[in-house]
């Protein structure tokens, strides 16, 4: 047996080079922050000692957050061929990712809870635990998911109180359960540990989107990652994160030019990873301003199809698909469309409850919303908005379609519908834009006094955007034909 290095967490590894050690804990430190380069470190580790299983399971785990499922494979198997020269728990934690590698969540993640109550220091299988939960909740049958692994991260909690990776952790698992200030607090508290924590600079921002306070999220977002590693992958997402706020205060050309030059695809890795978040941004731009012409200044849609179309090919995970089913939609890609539906169709078809109640619908309501079908649109997507947690992703990145329904209700001119909608979403956490939403369901109704008095609330909200944006010029036209 190899001698046994102690990581940063109490827990031991298996080498006899202490400087691979130290180039591998320098890479989990970097995994588990969302910083650049972890694989680097791997592979400096691996270099330094090639019998070290852990760095080839690591490296197998960046890879597969990368969407590089082939050389996550290959990874993964030199790893575990090194079985005999580990430790039980380091043999458990490849086997775990191993399962994920291979699709088998269900597996994967009974392992892991079970694992993780022996180990609960195991910062990288919470994080597994996370995208297990988060990018395919459908497959491991956890109907909602963020509960469940809050409940998991309780048992980790008395032996992690100063573990900044399980803090992060531990944020992200209470601001989608609604505890928003215990989330700021263990996100701050993380920061305070490793300040360049991109997970708990994430689940801050989740708490400013909870709070509808896109002012100071913005505030927050702008100054930290003017500190943080630019070729990290998590910048695209807390860029993304970031020009959402900034569109939620009507500055539409800031906004815009940080996806050219931050998010989309063409200036950042084309990877199916970087899909949700110029995807969503993208549809969010055309179903605010009003109209896929109304905003000529949005970028095109012709870079992101190509990452839409491996989902049409051969459907995935329902959070990415129903993220292609956007691109696809908006750009009028009718064959891409028809694959996608015919292959999520014979999936139903076959047994798969989970995707002809949630997933045909959504990307039927999609399509029917693109093509102006609005009644057709939100008669399908009323009873999955409910229950999207079902899909994945986070509250923040499923609101999205949320929006779609309440547009097609307003378009379709089903009023009492979409004031329901907005009633819940105001009491919730007041926005402009849902504010200016209230005030057309309002004049929808000929109820011109309380669509003023909502327009003159929307606009001052909205004094810090952009005079001339879709937005701000649709409710100038409205204010004025009711005052």
């Amino acid at each position: 047996m190899p001698n046994l290095f102690q990581d940063r967490y109490g827990m031991t590894i298996s080498t006899q080079h202490s400087q691979a050690a130290e180039r591998w804990q320098e890479g989990l430190d970097r995994l588990l922050s969302q910083n650049a380069g972890p694989d680097t470190k791997f592979q400096e580790a691996i270099e330094l000692d090639n019998d070290l299983a852990i760095a080839h399971g690591c490296l197998a785990f960046w890879y597969m957050q990368r969407a590089r499922p082939d050389d996550a494979k290959v990874s993964i198997e030199r790893a575990l061929s090194l079985a005999p020269e580990m430790t039980r728990r380091e043999r458990q934690q490849l086997e775990a990712t191993n399962l994920w590698i291979r699709g088998e969540g269900r597996q994967a993640l009974a392992q892991l809870k079970d694992h993780l109550a022996e180990f609960p220091r195991d910062a990288l299988l919470m994080r597994l635990a996370h995208l297990i939960y988060n990018r395919g909740c459908s497959s491991v049958g956890e109907p909602n998911f963020p509960p469940a692994f809050l409940g998991l991260l309780h048992g980790s909690a008395p032996q992690c109180e100063e573990n900044w990776a399980f803090l992060a952790e531990y944020a992200w698992a209470h601001h989608e359960t609604g505890s928003i200030d215990d989330a700021m607090r263990l996100a701050q508290r993380s920061l305070d540990l490793n300040p360049s924590n991109a997970v708990a600079a994430h689940s801050v921002a989740h708490v400013y989107f909870e709070r509808g306070d896109a002012a100071g999220g913005a505030d927050f977002l702008g100054h930290w990652l003017a500190g943080f590693d630019c070729p990290a992958s998590s910048y695209v997402h807390l860029s993304w994160h970031l020009a959402l706020f900034e569109l939620a205060l009507g500055q539409y050309e800031k906004a815009i030019e940080r996806y050219d030059q931050d998010i989309r695809p063409y200036v950042v890795a084309k990877s199916m990873a970087t899909l949700p978040d110029s995807a969503s941004f993208l549809w969010r731009v055309q179903i605010y301003s009003g109209s896929p012409a109304s905003h000529p200044a949005a970028p095109p849609w012709e870079d992101v199809c190509p990452l839409a179309m491996p989902m049409a090919e051969k459907p995935g995970f329902a959070f990415q698909v129903a993220h292609a089913a956007l691109a696809l939609a908006a750009s009028d890609d009718h064959d891409g469309l028809a694959m996608m539906i015919g292959h999520l169709q014979q999936t139903a078809e076959q047994g798969d409850a989970f995707t002809r109640e949630m997933v045909v619908p959504l990307v039927q309501g999609i399509v029917d919303f693109a093509q102006g079908e609005y009644a057709k649109s939100a008669q399908l997507l009323e009873p999955v908005c409910p229950q999207l947690v079902r899909i994945g992703g986070s509250h923040a990145q499923r609101e999205v379609f949320e929006d779609t329904l309440l547009e097609a209700y307003l378009r379709a001119e089903q009023f009492d519908k979409a004031e329901a909608m907005l009633a819940e979403r105001l009491a919730r956490r007041p926005t402009p834009r849902d504010t200016f939403w209230l005030g057309r369901v309002q004049v929808g109704r000929g109820a011109r006094a309380q669509a003023q008095a909502s327009f003159d609330t929307a606009a001052q909200g909205w004094h810090l955007g952009d005079t001339a944006s879709p937005e701000m010029t649709a409710l100038n036209h409205l204010a004025a034909a009711v005052h």
